[in-house]
């Protein structure tokens, strides 16, 4: 791991991101970054978590969008359904579109 994790505020528009400890709550910046950030961003946390460490954070997450999980399955080379959002989303019944 790198000593210091250089991401942008807007990321973590909601919260005080001056406060944030990056170790602490990993699944949350991982999700962030994997959602909104740029593809220097998705750099920045593969060197300062690593690639095991992104895996493991995101199989565990409880929302991605479908277009992020597509990317992360690929990625990881893992399918869909081992992911806990691929998991949760299934079987929770969608309203039907007309």
């Amino acid at each position: 791991m790198t000593s210091t994790l250089q991401l942008p505020p807007i990321l973590f528009w909601d919260i005080d991101a001056s406060k944030l400890d990056y170790d602490a709550k990993a699944r949350y910046v991982i999700g962030r970054v994997v959602m909104y950030g740029t593809l220097a961003d998705w750099q920045a946390i593969l060197a300062y978590y690593g690639s095991e460490r992104v895996r493991d954070e995101m199989l565990q997450e409880r929302y991605l969008d479908k277009k992020t999980l597509n990317f992360l399955s690929f990625y990881f080379e893992k399918p869909k359904s081992e992911f806990r959002c691929y998991i949760l989303q299934q079987s929770t019944p969608q309203h039907w579109d007309y």
